[in-house]
């Protein structure tokens, strides 16, 4: 079991200690060290400067997001913040009014007549106000979760069309994992941004009155509304980074949650007694978090005393200043009066303001995750056009073929292999386990690109051909292929999706692979949602999920059909008849790609290619190699063993 560091064995007071279930299960602590990727100083922008100057850029980058979305509400929703600020300008304006009249001198009756427009304006303005209210909640109700799917979409394409070694690159998977929340963060980005145009023009309203009734009263607002600036800001850096070193461990705490209740894991949960054990490190892993959010807690505790003590003295000074500017008669009273309502308004709008910039700041910082998701996906993404394959070529020809998959490099998965692919035979990939024979057909369907060395379709090099086109001339049936929790007839028609989706075509793969017999036990044919955790669905067995995953290939018609263990979970006699139905494929041009351990299906393969840690030690017929004696020989000589080996009898007694 692993062991908890404690800030008495020389480990920093501020270094997180690592659970025993991190050490356990996933061997180590699951912290992002901040000082390596690319948010290492991402939080230290959440200061006041930084807000100031980058504000221009925040608003506009929200505007942006809106305009996207929906542009009609982007525009009800800038005219009704300005509009709204406009109006809080003119109330304070008219409370100046009433209170000159009210405060001033004569009979109390013409002094009320006197302050009635006044009093008259403050109503409309705030009926305006409201209705310029509803219209902007209304607008921002439309607009924020059409920011968010814009910015969701955005982020699922750019993810769905990097290349597969991005995917599993761990930098570029952590990235993956901030930029997902950047489109919530547009979403509440959206009404940040207004509620900023609002405090803004209403700030501007109140300084401007303070500035006029005494220039010594702006500066007491600003000292007021720094304390909690601070504070605002502090607290947010510290979430910042947070949430980027605990995004692992939190991922990690989620999984543990979800193996509870998946389907697939059920059943050995139960037999084997695993849930305690889950529950157990899940609990662990969660107060493991929960003592970060309390470490959070006591120091935003702590800041906000500092910041309220603060807020108090400048609020006293500021009081007293106006104190003893009645007492020294500089101000009148009616004056002070408004200097007061401008006082708590301006610092309302100015405390508003910090807040609500440091939170679109914040959010900022969240979006910008997405934005570098945006341009880091765009750099990785599979590459656009190229050369044009053949039409008909001859053969697919592996030169000097070297692949080592990344953070790997003790042994290549593939080491200097050259092989030829006769277009329309069946070819088998031969060797035991780790020999490379998944790989290649991975580099041969273009996922992966070679470390050095060629693969020729005839002579043009597939590093340089149009990824898509060649994409197109492959259909793939992987050991382990997608279950797509939808129905069968999408199953089947998912081989490709962008062809138009017909009973006839989908009844014909059907056929193609013997799969009729797997849709005539479903409750409803091809409509059978095949997801037994939805309402009505329903759960195949391995066999019948292989049958419906060679009916998906068959669907793509793909010139190339690489066939990865296609009867692993198949019965003797299931799977003769599988082989039947690749050799039939193969009859009618295609080449089939054929992967398997069970050495005697290949006996009909055109030709055999035996890989052995990596490297190319045997090709030829499947009676040559048995001939030679080599490495096909042996293997085959080891499964022909288990069948013809005698089973010794009981003893008696």
């Amino acid at each position: 079991m692993g062991t908890r560091r404690d800030e008495g064995d020389g480990a920093k007071p501020d270094k997180p200690e690592v659970s025993e279930s991190e050490q356990l299960l996933f061997g180590g602590p699951l912290r992002y060290d901040m000082g390596w990727n690319s948010h290492a100083d991402a939080f230290l922008e959440l200061n006041f400067r930084a807000m100031i100057t980058r504000l221009p850029s925040l608003l506009t980058a929200s505007f942006r997001l809106a305009w996207q979305a929906d542009r009609r509400a982007a525009r009800t929703v800038v005219a009704a913040e300005v509009g709204r600020g406009l109006a809080q300008a003119v109330s304070l304006l008219a409370v100046n009014s009433v209170l000159g009249r009210l405060i001033g001198g004569g009979a109390m009756e013409d002094r009320l007549r006197g302050a009635a427009p006044a009093l008259v304006v403050m109503a409309a303005v705030m009926l305006v106000g409201a209705l310029l209210r509803a219209a902007s909640i209304y607008a921002t109700g439309r607009l924020e979760p059409k920011v968010e799917r814009v910015a969701t979409e955005r982020y699922l394409e750019r993810a769905a069309t990097v290349e597969l070694s991005a995917i599993e690159d761990h930098a570029f998977h952590k990235l993956l994992d901030t930029a997902q929340y950047g489109a919530t963060s547009a979403r509440r980005m959206i009404s940040y941004a207004t509620r900023v145009v609002n405090a803004m023009i209403s700030l501007i309203a109140a300084a401007g009155v303070l500035t006029v009734l005494h220039p010594a009263l702006l500066p007491l607002l600003v000292t007021m509304t720094i304390p909690s600036a601070w504070s605002a800001l502090t607290n947010a850096r510290r979430r910042y980074e947070s949430f980027h070193t605990w995004v692992q461990h939190a991922r990690a705490g989620r999984l543990l949650g979800a193996l509870l209740i998946e389907p697939e894991a059920a059943p050995e949960i139960r037999v084997h007694g695993v849930g305690p054990f889950l529950l157990r490190h899940f609990r662990e892993m969660s107060e493991t978090a929960e003592a970060e959010q309390a470490r959070l807690a006591r120091l935003a505790a702590r800041t906000g005393l500092i910041a309220a003590a603060w807020t108090g003295l400048a609020t006293a000074a500021t009081y007293a200043t106006l104190g003893g500017l009645l007492l020294a008669g500089a101000m009148a009273l009616s004056v002070a009066g408004t200097a007061v309502i401008a006082i708590r308004t301006g610092s309302q709008s100015l405390g508003t303001l910090v807040v609500e910039m440091n939170a679109l700041h914040e959010e900022a910082l969240f979006v910008g995750d997405l934005q570098r998701l945006y341009v880091e996906a765009a750099e990785r993404a599979i590459p656009v056009g190229g050369a044009v394959l053949p039409d008909d070529p001859r053969e697919i020809r592996f030169e000097n073929v070297s692949f080592t998959y990344p953070g790997d490099a003790a042994r290549p998965a593939l080491d200097d292999v050259s092989l030829s692919v006769p277009i329309g035979r069946i070819v088998a990939l031969v060797g035991e386990n780790g020999s490379g024979k998944t790989t290649l057909v991975k580099l041969l369907a273009g996922l992966y690109a070679p470390d050095r060395g060629r693969i020729l379709w005839d002579d043009v090099d597939a590093a340089g051909a149009d990824r898509q086109l060649l994409a197109e001339r492959v259909a793939m049936v992987a050991q382990d292929f997608k279950r797509w929790p939808f129905t069968a007839r999408v199953n089947v028609a998912v081989g490709r999706s962008s062809a138009p989706l017909t009973d006839e075509r989908v009844s014909g793969a059907v056929g193609e692979a013997g799969a009729e017999d797997v849709l005539a036990d479903l409750p409803r044919g091809l409509d059978t949602l095949l997801a037994r955790n939805f309402s009505g669905g329903h759960e195949l067995s391995g066999g019948q999920w292989q049958r419906l995953g060679i009916a998906r290939a068959a669907y793509r018609r793909g010139r190339i059909l690489i066939v990865d263990e296609p009867t692993a979970a198949l019965d003797a006699r299931a799977e003769l008849e599988v082989f039947e139905k690749i050799r039939a494929l193969a009859g009618t041009g295609q080449t089939v790609i054929l992967i398997t351990h069970r050495l005697a299906s290949v006996r009909h393969a055109d030709l055999v290619h035996v890989l052995d840690q990596g490297r190319l030690v045997e090709s030829g017929t499947p009676d040559e190699l048995l001939a030679t004696g080599g490495v096909y020989a042996e293997l085959y000589s080891l499964q022909a063993e288990q069948f013809t080996a005698k089973v010794p009898a009981p003893k008696a007694g």
